[in-house]
């Protein structure tokens, strides 16, 4: 007969590997998104993706899928690249593309919280946000 402290600890295990990832995808971290940002049709296409007026690539709807709540969140389910390429992204559009960066915000952070947070740290990096 199997003892209560076996059975216990068999349960804990079954429990840990049946345990969801925490992260997300790391199928698209190798994506050349300086490529993306810098080129105005691919950026347009992934903008329209993401508001739900185009069509998504399956990086686009990955990124779709899971963009509110890595916004909500500070990117906690993010890989390191990911969270690296969300930086990236946020300041990038901040800077050189304010119009898509405020319209991104309105959409996914109507009350602003999260994007006070994203934005000071822009400024902190040196970025001026023009009013």
């Amino acid at each position: 007969m199997i003892s209560t402290k076996y059975l216990l600890v068999l349960c804990c295990v079954a429990a840990a590997l049946a345990r969801p990832n925490d992260k997300y995808t790391d199928k698209y971290d190798n994506l050349n998104l300086q490529e993306i940002l810098e080129n105005k049709r691919l950026l347009k296409a992934y903008v329209d993706c993401v508001m739900g007026r185009g069509k998504c690539s399956p990086e686009g709807k990955e990124l779709k899928e899971h963009l509110q709540e890595a916004i909500e969140t500070g990117c906690e389910k993010c890989t390191e690249a990911q969270e690296k390429g969300a930086y990236t992204a946020i300041e990038y559009l901040i800077k050189n593309e304010l119009d898509i960066w405020r319209e991104l915000a309105a959409h996914f952070d109507a009350s602003g919280k999260w994007r006070k947070k994203y934005e000071d740290r822009a400024r902190a990096n040196g970025i001026i946000i023009p009013e």
